[in-house]
């Protein structure tokens, strides 16, 4: 399982975040300042850090040094927004960026991302009684295997790594068939369908009116 640490000083923001990032699958801890961060670091592995910069006793700033040298990416979630404090964030080693506010799903997306970077993501995908193995390409149901092609075993991975998060089916379209959405295309709607029927999904996969499609075991939580 994929190992994240968020460091976030203000406990309902780093509540949520957490809440969130457990729903799609992580495994997280938290720190509330940089020095208990710091500790933590030496005692634990991690696959990812989230860091505020402005924090108690070893700003984030800092606290990027001494996770650059232990080789783990990191991306800056933070209110500072000017040009050069996103080029002072990006340039001291960190991944990404990312300005206080955001929406659950634009962080899922770059976490995400950062972690195919770094060859980080998860083998195992669960939904449910479906396990999505991504090295091997197999899908399981109840521990029966179930014969999906390659992009609907694209388009599940996708959704079951954002469980609860409500995707666009601009963003389907982009990750999936590299191209842009269209409202003539039923190629998204048609997959839906099949994965519906061949996983028996029923109102687990959620239609979302003229947005897109979701994966819900819960309720979803915003930031």
């Amino acid at each position: 399982m994929i190992h994240i640490l968020i460091v976030e000083d203000e406990v309902a923001i780093s509540n949520l975040i957490k809440l969130n990032l457990t729903k799609a699958g992580y495994d997280c801890t938290t720190a509330y300042d940089g020095m208990e961060a710091a500790n933590i670091l030496e005692e634990q592995k991690f696959d990812l850090v989230l860091l505020d910069i402005m924090l108690p006793k070893i700003n984030g700033y800092e606290l990027m040094e001494y996770i650059r040298s232990l080789q783990i990416p990191a991306i800056f979630l933070t209110a500072k927004a000017s040009l050069d404090d996103k080029m002072k964030g990006l340039t001291s080693g960190a991944e990404d960026y990312i300005v206080k506010p955001f929406e659950v799903v634009e962080l899922l997306a770059r976490v995400n991302i950062v972690l195919r970077r770094y060859h980080k993501t998860q083998q195992e995908l669960t939904f449910r009684d479906i396990v999505l193995d991504t090295d091997n390409q197999t899908v399981k149901k109840a521990g029966c295997t179930v014969d999906l092609t390659p992009k609907e075993l694209e388009l599940l991975a996708l959704l079951m790594r954002n469980k609860n998060i409500t995707l666009f089916r601009e963003r389907i379209y982009e990750e999936i068939w590299g191209t842009e959405y269209s409202v003539e295309s039923r190629t998204l709607d048609l997959h839906i369908q099949r994965l519906r029927k061949k996983l028996d999904l029923g109102e687990g996969l959620k239609t979302v009116f003229k947005t897109g499609y979701r994966l819900e075991e819960a309720h979803e939580v915003s930031l």
